[in-house]
């Protein structure tokens, strides 16, 4: 039998980390938030209903960052049903997981399961059947200080000083027909361009990430990315890569390669960021790929194909350079995939 050795020595590290990459999120979504992390009642809960068990072992855990309140939840999310008194909260139908929603829970108690957890909140808006008004005046109850319709309201709610939340995302997979109200890339581009702007106008220190595609095999991907970095370079931080790594398959050397398709995946997204960050306004010229391929199971995804992607229209080597990045990428899976 083969074996292998790992030897690890902290004096030879290799590059820095960022600590956000351990995030995690809580949606509302089975008994993530409703008999998981809170459930007033329960022999193990605190005074503010959270499970003391489900604590110690959310810090057993690590996270470092947790988003809320989703998730495909977020896309039909109003976040004013969850502040306030808790017997004045409405209920209401959640078509995300088609069940209903009491808003027992809602961002301040998320805020303050933040601390109890040793974690870094991340916030989502409702870029589906909401918009920039309702992002820019969740940003106001959440992080100003006072003196404004929201931020008072918050300390009227019991809060007084301001969750200063960094970290904020601009709905969740809106390209997705399973989302509520789902979006073209034109259509999502636009509306996280304005919600974006309006959100740093309440607050400058913010960070956003823009959503890219919900995954690698959509049919929109590279596409969508492209044009929703159009709209939104100049406005967000960060654009999201969105997977699920799993072995149903039961097949453990292709789910240990799984690093690869990920390595892939972020090297393909820079090259189109790189394109649209030298793109020229008003310049006609630009390379468009089409390419499609697959080929039978493997221990790679079949399915590596970026459809219409558009790289630079200013700087041809750059384009070229992003262009060649991706196919370099592709034909290495082909190969690997054939042995």
């Amino acid at each position: 039998m083969r074996k292998a050795k790992v030897l690890m020595d902290r004096d030879f590290a290799i590059g820095h980390t960022d600590p956000r990459l351990f995030g995690a999120f809580v949606e509302h979504l089975g008994r993530c938030v409703y008999g998981g992390i809170y459930e007033p009642g329960h022999p193990s809960a605190d005074a503010r209903g959270f499970r003391k068990d489900v604590l110690a072992l959310v810090q057993e855990l690590g996270p470092t960052i947790v988003r809320y309140p989703g998730g495909n939840f977020v896309s039909g999310y109003n976040w004013e049903d969850g502040v306030g008194p808790v017997d004045g909260r409405p209920a209401r139908l959640d078509l995300a997981w088609f069940s209903t929603e009491p808003n027992s829970f809602g961002t301040n108690e998320f805020m303050d399961w933040c601390k109890a957890a040793g974690v870094e909140p991340m916030m989502a808006v409702n870029l589906g059947t909401r918009g920039g008004d309702a992002a820019r005046n969740l940003v106001e109850y959440c992080n100003h200080p006072g003196g404004t319709h929201w931020s008072d309201l918050r300390r009227a709610h019991g809060w007084d000083k301001p969750h200063n939340v960094k970290f904020w995302c601009l709905g969740n997979e809106m390209d997705g027909p399973w989302q509520m109200e789902a979006k073209t890339a034109t259509e999502y581009g636009r509306i996280a361009h304005e919600a974006a702007k309006m959100m740093k106008w309440v607050d400058r220190s913010l960070e956003l990430a823009a959503c890219g595609s919900s995954g690698r095999r959509m049919p929109t991907f590279g596409q969508w990315e492209d044009t929703v970095l159009e709209h939104t370079f100049d406005h967000v931080e960060y654009i999201s890569l969105h997977t699920y790594l799993n072995n149903y398959d039961a097949d453990t050397p292709a789910f240990l390669a799984s690093c690869d398709l990920m390595d892939n995946f972020i090297e393909e997204v820079v090259a189109i960021a790189d394109a649209v960050k030298k793109a020229a306004p008003g310049c006609e010229d630009f390379l468009a790929v089409i390419v499609q391929h697959k080929t039978p199971k493997s221990h790679l995804d079949p399915n590596w194909a970026i459809r219409g992607v558009k790289f630079g229209k200013a700087d041809r080597k750059v384009a070229d350079e992003a262009l060649a990045t991706v196919v370099e990428r592709m034909q290495r899976e082909l190969l690997l995939s054939e042995d």
